[in-house]
């Protein structure tokens, strides 16, 4: 299953990611991801999570994110959760792009829940992109 959490710079976005990943840690048998731009979270997330920064995988297109993303699903069967912050940061802007992302990635997932934070108001998202809210 994939979810977004949408809103505008400031709304809180991050914060309700830490807390469903932290609390995901606490709940699951198997291993939580956390893919970020950067290492700006690494004190607020438990250190059961998997943090990554995406800059260190040199992830800056959805092409790209999505050969990741099918990396780690197929290298560790036992993710549970994968929670992305700030998509547009890591991936850019293009919102056609990222609704053609979510649709691949919609067909690989098995078993996996999938948070994405994105910077957007939820009035500028397609219809397609309004049934992950």
């Amino acid at each position: 299953m994939i979810k977004l959490i949408v809103g505008l710079k400031g709304t809180g976005k991050t914060k309700t990611l830490i807390a469903e990943a932290n609390a995901a840690i606490a709940t699951e048998r198997g291993c939580v991801v956390c893919v970020e731009k950067g290492r700006k979270l690494i004190y607020d997330i438990s250190h059961k999570v998997r943090l990554i920064s995406s800059d260190e995988y040199d992830i800056n297109t959805y092409d790209r994110f999505f050969g990741f993303l099918c990396g780690l699903m197929s290298a560790n069967y036992d993710i549970t959760d994968i929670f992305v912050d700030s998509i547009t940061k890591i991936c850019g802007d293009d919102l056609a792009l990222l609704e053609e992302f979510l649709a691949e990635v919609n067909k690989v997932i098995r078993n996996i829940d999938i948070t994405i934070t994105l910077s957007k108001d939820v009035n500028e998202l397609s219809d397609e992109l309004k049934k992950y809210l």
